[in-house]
């Protein structure tokens, strides 16, 4: 008995918290549950850069009112109405002849009570009255009558964006004049490249062409310039080479004998500038010493006592004249005959 009532009270204790997380729900109907909303995707937009300050100069206006356009036009949710867009850009109208006139503005306001100014389109008629300049079209015709708007040292394509800027403000439209004035402004050198092609060569009545052919020879000769000045710069470095083959495998080889050795040269002989040439040597190799015959070139007697002295074959010329003269005199010479004969001696 107590057996069961200790059975039925562990039965009707409470599930641990455990237990109770892990123990499935009950299973309700697909069509009862409702889907849970997914978070609206924020859509991300690009970061605008205000327009840059203004000082009034003409050839800047235009950029200027192109950029407050342009923010104006991708950022509209940032003005409530058209006298703030108005009032955004006078905050960008620092120095100069437009902070002047952003000046006036305000001071017609105090005037008056009213703001003089109350919709972009007429924001828009006065700056172009007053930071447009005022003879456009006349200035752009005089420059490209003449010679200012040359191509000259700059590169085609700064050439190319003022040339386009020029006819824009003048007008012209015929395909045949933009041709001749572009070509009459373009470096000699790239204009007779273009005249002279083999094929390819643009039409005179297509400007498009023109530009297109001015740019790629134009970028051909910035990059031979730069070639060669690489050449010139480091020619080591440029005409070096490198081989992709792997080297040539090492083979073992005996070891030579080596080479017998070379005698070494006798130094050059050099005259001494100091000492006299001797033109004696060879009379003194041929001299005989101090005692000895002169004839025979012996040592042990001298001339008068030389067994060859009677030899003619051995005198010379000197010689044998005085070897005659002895003997013609000994031949003239008379013998003296004795007178009497010699007494003898008695030693008896």
């Amino acid at each position: 008995m107590q057996l069961q009532q200790l059975t039925q009270l562990v039965a009707n204790l409470p599930l641990p918290l455990p237990a109770v997380l892990n123990t499935p729900p009950p299973s309700v109907p697909s069509s009862l549950v409702s889907p849970s909303p997914t978070p609206p995707t924020r859509q991300t937009r690009p970061k605008l850069s205000c327009p840059p300050d203004f000082n009034g100069e003409c050839h800047n206006g235009r950029a200027f009112l192109n950029s407050c356009s342009l923010y104006i036009r991708l950022a509209p949710e940032q003005f409530q109405d058209e006298q703030e867009r108005i009032l955004w850009a006078l905050t960008f109208f620092k120095g100069g002849r437009a902070a002047k006139w952003s000046e006036n503005v305000f001071c017609q306001e105090v005037d008056t009570g009213i703001f003089p100014i109350q919709t972009w389109g007429e924001f828009e008629q006065q700056f172009r009255l007053y930071f447009f300049p005022a003879n456009t079209e006349a200035d752009a015709i005089n420059a490209l009558e003449g010679t200012s708007y040359y191509q000259g040292n700059r590169m085609v394509d700064d050439y190319l964006d003022s040339f386009q800027a020029l006819v824009s403000d003048v007008g012209y439209t015929d395909p045949w004049t933009l041709v001749v004035k572009f070509r009459q402004g373009l470096r000699l050198g790239i204009q007779n490249q273009i005249a002279t092609m083999p094929y390819g060569q643009p039409a005179n009545t297509d400007p498009d062409a023109w530009y297109k052919a001015a740019r790629r020879i134009d970028q051909a000769r910035l990059a031979n310039e730069a070639f060669q000045f690489m050449l010139r710069s480091a020619p080591s470095a440029a005409l070096k080479t490198v081989s992709a083959q792997p080297p040539p495998l090492s083979v073992a080889r005996l070891p030579l004998a080596p080479p017998p050795p070379v005698p070494p040269k006798p130094p050059p002989t050099t005259l001494s500038m100091g000492v006299p040439m001797d033109v004696d040597v060879a009379r003194k190799a041929r001299s005989v010493p101090l005692r000895g015959c002169y004839r025979c070139r012996d040592v042990n007697h001298v001339v008068q006592d030389c067994p060859h002295r009677l030899d003619v074959r051995q005198l010379t010329m000197e010689q044998r004249e005085e070897l005659i003269e002895e003997l013609l005199v000994l031949k003239d010479a008379v013998p003296i005959e004795e007178s009497c004969p010699p007494e003898e001696e008695n030693f008896a």
